[in-house]
């Protein structure tokens, strides 16, 4: 059994932290700063991790080949398959007609401004697609229907991704909660409601933040009304839902009722006109130039409301449990002892044939059928998919096997072994490990169950709540996923941007570590103020 040492290098904390980060840093310095593809440098950060994996933590060969070949095969059952089953549900909207009828719905229902629809699409719309797909799609999805209104591929990919965070928490229908406390052994109804708690006031300021950045604080001026609708709708009904121990349905509900409330609210109050943020209609279709539509506006809303019907659904019946099969991979199954927590490593993989994805891929033959979808363009969406999201499937499985081979290797587990001994530090930067650990997996479930049972410990040792820690782990990590490589390259997928992740990146890394920080203030402010 291979026992994972905590500080290889020399004995020294510091060193073996830098060491461990490399990979990490090298990612980021090559999409970030060269502006590489994300496939090439996650690439080069496998090929990094693997030497040091080897050379410094003393990894055999053998278990580093089977942790990438474990992370890979996660990547594609069940990241990639929820991802490319909504990305076919797009495709199929394309296809017949329904994403133009949905586009054309909201131009005729909302006013003639950007910087509404930035709010109505780019949160609201998203945060209920974050709810049931999540791994990028909702970036994607939305990002089209941005830049089909006129956006900038470049702002519509990076605003998406800033307003995707706050749901993502409890995204899945609340499966980063569950597993949080199925690892760390705490209530999984009190994390949620902690969890909501502390992104609350994220939830409700991340409209007026996306919009300053966008149109600066006039446009804020001017529209701070409807944001205040929106995102205020959103806070609330996540604090009242999560803290009732509903933490499940915290986000389709929240993200509902601000999708909801934003649109009518619009029917009674509109921004001042202003030329500048106006949509030019004449380069859009016949539809918005009054002529009658092919398809029925109303019908573009069938793909949505099918897909978030019968995912809940799914989850209600409990199908996705059937044909589960777990899988001990082998040659890694308990073959690893983890030195930090004490205990060998479990390496099962759990096959779910009936799982989210292949919920979403229902909800797109029901989608195709409800909309008498033709054989030849059901055909063209499935090749339009696998064509957009190849590369997609290729980076996840780079990043996905290095934070694999990070974990089995014990090199995960020095990053967050260095971060604990922060001493009273340690409830300021303990939402980095959750950062940390979404940047590499992509998943904020992912993320709670690497760090879940850490932050506890350290929270313990420390004499702080660990209820919070844990809940902090799940908060920070949501600020990562928009500088992850797989959320970037999911999105990026439908995008004249696909091999410039490195561009979308630079744009938004700042925004990810002053967010992550400020979860941090609010951490701090939970543990010393409130309790």
């Amino acid at each position: 059994m291979f026992i994972q040492p905590l500080v290889p290098a020399g004995h020294s904390l510091v060193l073996s932290f830098l060491l461990a980060a490399s990979p990490i840093i090298v990612t980021l310095f090559v999409m970030g700063i060269l502006r590489r593809p994300a496939w090439q440098a996650t690439l080069g950060g496998l090929i990094v991790g693997l030497l040091v994996a080897i050379t410094i933590w003393g990894l055999p060969a053998k278990l580093a080949v089977a942790s990438i070949s474990n992370g890979v095969v996660f990547s594609l059952l069940p990241v990639m398959w929820i991802a490319l089953s909504a990305l076919f549900l797009f495709n199929v909207a394309v296809q017949n007609g329904r994403f133009d009828a949905f586009r054309d719905w909201i131009i005729q229902h909302v006013p003639n401004d950007r910087r509404i629809m930035l709010v109505v699409l780019g949160f609201c719309f998203s945060a209920a697609l974050e709810g049931v797909a999540g791994f990028g799609t909702p970036v994607a999805i939305t990002s089209a229907l941005l830049i089909m209104l006129g956006f900038p591929a470049l702002d519509a990919l990076t605003y998406v991704l800033i307003f995707n965070s706050a749901p993502v928490a409890f995204g899945g229908l609340g499966i980063p909660v569950t597993v949080l406390g199925s690892i760390t052994g705490l209530p999984a109804d009190v994390l949620g409601a902690t969890i909501g708690r502390q992104l609350t006031p994220f939830a409700l300021l991340i409209p007026f933040y996306v919009m300053a950045l966008y149109g600066g604080w006039r446009s804020v001026r001017q529209t701070w009304p409807v944001l205040l609708v929106a995102g205020g709708s959103f806070a609330l009904t996540l604090l009242v839902i999560s803290g009732a121990g509903l933490y499940s349905l915290s986000n389709v509900l929240s993200s509902s009722v601000a999708l909801v409330a934003t649109i009518g609210f619009l029917r009674f109050w509109k921004p001042a006109s202003d030329p500048q943020y106006a949509i030019d209609l004449s380069g859009l279709n016949s539809q918005q130039a009054g002529a009658a539509p092919a398809v029925p506006r109303w019908q573009g809303w069938i793909p949505w409301i099918t897909v978030i019907a019968v995912v809940i659904a799914w989850d209600a019946l409990h199908i996705a449990k059937i044909g589960t099969l777990p899988i001990h991979w082998p040659g890694l199954d308990n073959a690893v002892f983890i030195s930090l927590y004490k205990t060998p490593y479990a390496a099962v993989w759990k096959f779910e044939p009936l799982g989210t994805g292949t919920a979403i891929l229902v909800a797109t033959i029901l989608t195709a059928l409800f909309t008498r979808t033709t054989l030849q363009q059901f055909g063209t969406a499935a090749r339009t998919t696998l064509k957009q999201g190849w590369l997609a499937v290729v980076t996840v499985a780079l990043t996905i096997g290095l934070a694999f081979l990070m974990n089995y290797s014990g090199m995960t587990y020095t990053l967050g072994y260095a971060v604990s001994s922060a001493g009273m530090v340690f409830p300021l930067v303990s939402v980095f490990l959750g950062w940390i650990a979404v940047f590499l997996t992509g998943s904020d479930t992912s993320g709670n169950a690497l760090f879940g049972n850490l932050q506890v410990a350290a929270a313990h040792q420390l004499s702080l709540d660990p209820v919070l820690f844990a809940s902090a782990n799940s908060s920070g990590g949501v600020m990562g996923k928009m500088i992850s490589p797989q959320n970037i390259t999911t999105g990026v997928s439908v995008t004249s941007l696909k091999g410039q992740e490195g561009t979308v990146l630079a744009r938004t890394f700042k925004h990810s570590l002053f967010l992550t920080f400020c979860i941090g203030l609010v951490v701090v402010f939970q543990q010393f103020v409130l309790r």
